[in-house]
């Protein structure tokens, strides 16, 4: 889908990169590298998303880092057109919301560092979370979004221990009563 808008893969993908996960900050080089691309196609690129707004630069040393502008006006709708484009929102809708012991999902993995991947990683944290029926979802989920889904289920009191080992993880959703608590403090 996001191919026939979009037709520079270079720029699909540093889209994926940035947007994705806002916490995301990488540098030209490191770019090419990991995109298998050369330099000069990556800095054509940043430019003009820097140009646009949609990221800011600042200077690590002679590292010049980039990050997704949060406060640009189109974040959050490039940011869910991404997410619909990876399948994830399909799969919170129709994985977290309906195994109801859940309290928190997170994404990690290649995803949530802003890499395309054909596996979607998810963490769910709750109690009680039926397995038999998760397994089901999962294989509805993985067939609606032609990716693979790997599951993994934990405790609140698992959550923060295990979070530390993953560089990157993204919360995706929240159960409204964790909203309103967090609110409240």
């Amino acid at each position: 889908m996001l191919e026939s808008l979009i037709t520079s893969q270079t720029r699909i993908k540093l889209l994926l990169k940035f947007f994705l996960n806002s916490s995301t900050s990488s540098y030209l080089r490191g770019l090419a590298d990991e995109f298998n691309e050369s330099s000069n196609a990556i800095r054509v690129e940043l430019n003009r998303f820097e140009q646009a707004g949609l990221l800011t630069s600042s200077f690590d040393g002679n590292k010049k880092m980039f990050t997704a502008n949060t406060q640009h006006p189109l974040f959050r709708d490039i940011h869910n057109i991404l997410m619909k484009h990876v399948g994830v929102d399909r799969v919170v809708n129709d994985l977290i919301r309906k195994l109801g012991h859940v309290s928190r999902a997170w994404l990690t993995g290649e995803m949530a560092a802003g890499r395309e991947s054909r596996i979607i990683d998810i963490i769910l944290v709750g109690e009680n979370i039926d397995r038999n029926y998760l397994g089901r979802l999962t294989t509805s989920a993985e067939k609606m979004t032609d990716r693979k889904i790997r599951t993994l289920c934990i405790t609140a009191e698992e959550e923060q221990e295990y979070l530390k080992s993953e560089k990157n993880a993204l919360l995706l959703w929240e159960a409204e009563e964790k909203k309103r608590k967090g609110e409240k403090q």
